[in-house]
């Protein structure tokens, strides 16, 4: 009625991790596991080493391992970079001259406005103060009319 208990198998998964089971499971387990492991594309190495960057070097870095310092066209190599370096610092430092002469224009530009708004708002201010002034004094040469004849001298009609 009961079964003897069968033997324990150790087995490791493919993680390396050990699994204990019956005999009976180990078995359909194992032919299980490599029924799997036959689906699963296993990696080759002519797989590996067309992987961008495994095994090969890019093509650049092919040419300047295998040219010689000193050949004549590394020479000329490094002289056409020599001078392009050359004139690209050069450039880069008349940018920033360039640069700079600008902000020193813009500044002398905008002190130069500033000066002017300056003497715009006096002048504005000044003829505020003379147009109130006057408004005033004419204000104050308006005598109001009355309802009162004798106040205003009327004209003559004879």
């Amino acid at each position: 009625m009961s079964q003897p208990p069968q033997p324990k198998a150790t087995s490791s998964d493919h993680n390396g991790v050990s699994v204990i089971q019956s005999q009976s499971h180990a078995a359909s387990a194992a032919s299980a596991a490599s029924a799997l492991l036959q689906q699963v594309p296993q990696p080759s190495p002519l797989s590996q080493a067309s992987s961008p960057g495994a095994g090969k070097a890019a093509p650049g870095k092919m040419k300047k391992a295998s040219a010689d310092k000193d050949s004549d066209e590394y020479r000329q190599r490094r002289e056409r970079n020599n001078l392009a370096v050359k004139k690209s610092r050069q450039r880069s430092k008349q940018k920033a001259m360039d640069t700079q002469q600008r902000v020193n224009q813009l500044k002398e530009e905008n002190e130069r406005l500033e000066a002017k708004i300056k003497l715009l708002s006096k002048e504005l201010s000044v003829l505020k103060d003379l147009f109130l002034e006057h408004a005033h004094n004419l204000a104050d040469n308006v005598q109001p009319p009355s309802g009162n004849p004798e106040a205003s001298p009327a004209p003559n009609n004879q």
